[in-house]
């Protein structure tokens, strides 16, 4: 049974994508979450755990993909997560919020600021301006126009990952894009 479909992911992986691993790698695993999804936060220790057996040999990208009609903070922790982001310490924030979903309100989100070493009243700015609103919505609207419904979704050098978020056929599906 293919694990992969031909639904092409539609915006090309570039250099405004959080990416971890090199650009050249063989195979690139892109994530479009939402950082209040139950889901997704069960699936970052195997996209962890894929990382470290693929090594130099995976690109992970992760995109903003809030739910809104479920998740009422997702849409702030995205911009939570960009601001981060303009700081240098997109990752760090973006495990925090997968990490705490229950928290996150904006004294949480600031709290998280600053124990990431965050100038918290520039990122308290960024979030009350909603400066990194238009990155959020650009990441949702590539995440609409590549088919994605819900979070997490995956897509495995362009092409749509449709079999299961557990580690072995995750594992399976990204090493088969090695060719």
């Amino acid at each position: 049974m293919p694990t992969a479909q031909p639904t092409p992911l539609a915006v090309s992986v570039n250099e405004r994508d959080h990416a971890q691993g090199p650009p050249d790698a063989p195979v690139t695993l892109v994530e479009y979450g939402d950082y209040e999804c139950p889901h997704c936060a069960a699936v970052r220790p195997i996209v962890r755990e894929i990382q470290r057996q693929m090594g130099d040999q995976l690109r992970f990208v992760f995109r903003n993909f809030p739910v809104t009609t479920v998740h009422r903070h997702a849409m702030r922790a995205a911009e939570a997560a960009e601001s981060a982001a303009a700081q240098g310490k997109f990752w760090e924030m973006h495990d925090l919020l997968l990490h705490n979903q229950q928290h996150l309100d904006d004294p949480d989100l600031s709290r998280y600021a600053q124990s990431i070493g965050l100038d918290v009243p520039r990122f308290e700015r960024e979030l009350a301006a909603h400066t990194h609103l238009p990155k959020v919505q650009e990441d949702f609207r590539g995440g609409m126009q590549s088919g994605v419904k819900s979070t997490p979704t995956f897509f495995i050098n362009g092409a749509r990952h449709t079999g299961s978020f557990e580690l072995e056929p995750l594992l399976a599906a990204v090493r088969a894009g090695l060719g």
